[in-house]
């Protein structure tokens, strides 16, 4: 993360951090002091010392053979925070960041399943507690200075391989998580339900499944961390549509929108029986589209009342998305065709996660919502909040033109912007 150069440096003298004026949805100054601070003096040592979230980290590169280890800032105390998603979204994008490049790495190479090996259930050990775990980590090497971004994981900081991991404070383990560990006749599937369920984050059953501690005995296996990201996600919001297929059509329009670092959310939900649609719009000068100057790149992605077989197209956003809305609609125990569009604005430039989506559309459905008795009026809302304007939407919309195809809504003309 150096110092970037586009920016005019009087604008950071103006600004101090605290003005984002270089339009950028975090002070890059501030994220690189913060972790420097936090990792100076760290490059010459092989001994970490720190208090694990708890956190793990398990990579998909070679698989079936990963690199899997323990994850943990050189800080011993309450590090809670720096591994638990579902508190992030109204902090700033600078002290997110910092939390996580702060945070080091250690791996070996295991096959996923060498479940029952030593190192691994020291892992799972440490990755089951629900508070923070004191550990010291041995590394072969000194820890680098490359940091880890990925479009499904929260950022992470450097990393080294390991030769001894030592667990040196009590692991706090949820009973209910010790009941699904202990059961090797749980399928997978059933007990990241019953944990969720038993009111367990989701953040936190990620993890479980991550490490191999969920699931029938001789199935058990080690999941790269951002697949099983998504397979919770998945697992998840199927279980909850389940329920909400049973459910009444709910009683109108309603149309949600919401603006956060950088991105606006915007969803529709109307009465008709279950189907769904997640879209995204790329800026120039945004995440996956990087280029300064082009054009706004929109992509979507849907499934009708039976579902889908096949990998959303969009990624693990769909499915995160997804969880959130089918949360939201098991809570007021109704079914609604659901509209979900996303715009990245220039500037929110830094993958950091699919937990971003998630509760930001948590947020979003928390919100009082607007009522319209129409789709056209719920159009005109969007179309006052959107910068690309509802009638490009429209155009990408698979979902919107199949509904189109059924004929049974009505005051479909929208004019472009």
């Amino acid at each position: 993360m150096d110092y970037p150069s586009k920016i005019d440096p009087r604008l950071c003298v103006v600004c101090r951090g605290g003005k984002y004026l270089c339009g950028l949805a975090y002070c890059p100054i501030v994220v690189k002091s913060s972790i420097y601070s936090r990792l100076e003096g760290l490059e010459n040592r092989t001994v970490i010392e720190g208090s694990t979230p708890p956190s793990v980290f398990i990579g998909k590169t070679g698989y079936p053979k990963v690199r899997a280890g323990p994850v943990a800032p050189p800080l011993i105390g309450d590090t809670s925070i720096f591994d638990y998603p579902e508190t992030w979204l109204n902090m700033k994008l600078e002290d997110i960041l910092n939390y996580r490049f702060s945070m080091i790495r250690g791996y070996k190479l295991f096959n996923i399943t060498d479940i029952y090996n030593r190192d691994l259930q020291a892992l799972q050990e440490l990755t089951l507690s629900f508070r923070p775990i004191d550990i010291e980590i041995e590394m072969e090497k000194p820890v680098g200075r490359k940091i880890l971004l990925d479009e499904h994981v929260p950022p992470l900081g450097p990393s080294s391989p390991y030769r001894r991991l030592f667990i040196n404070s009590n692991p706090n383990i949820p009973r209910q998580a010790e009941k699904a560990y202990y059961d090797t006749g749980l399928k997978a599937n059933e007990a990241v339900i019953y944990l969720y369920t038993s009111g367990l984050p989701v953040s936190y059953i990620q993890k479980v499944l991550s490490v191999g501690a969920l699931g029938s005995g001789k199935n058990r296996r080690l999941v790269p961390t951002r697949w099983s990201i998504t397979a919770v996600d998945d697992v998840i919001s199927k279980y909850l549509l389940s329920k909400i297929k049973q459910y009444a059509e709910i009683d109108g329009i309603y149309v949600y929108i919401l603006n956060v670092h950088l991105n606006l959310f915007m969803g529709i939900l109307m009465p008709r029986e279950w189907s769904y649609e997640w879209g995204e719009a790329w800026f120039p000068g945004s995440t996956w589209n990087p280029a300064p100057y082009g054009q706004v790149y929109v992509e979507t992605d849907w499934e009708l009342h039976m579902g889908r077989k096949t990998y959303a197209s969009t990624g693990g956003c769909y499915y995160a998305a997804r969880l959130a809305v089918a949360e939201h609609l098991y809570k007021i125990k109704r079914q609604a065709t659901v509209i979900l569009w996303r715009e990245i604005y220039p500037g929110f430039n830094i993958p950091i996660g699919v937990w971003f989506v998630r509760e930001s559309v948590r947020k979003m459905f928390s919100q009082n919502p607007y009522r319209v008795d129409s789709l056209q009026e719920a159009f005109d809302i969007i179309n006052k909040h959107s910068r690309i304007g509802v009638h490009r939407w429209i155009l990408s919309s698979k979902l919107i033109s199949y509904l189109r195809s059924q004929r049974r809504i009505e005051d479909w003309v929208v004019k472009p912007k």
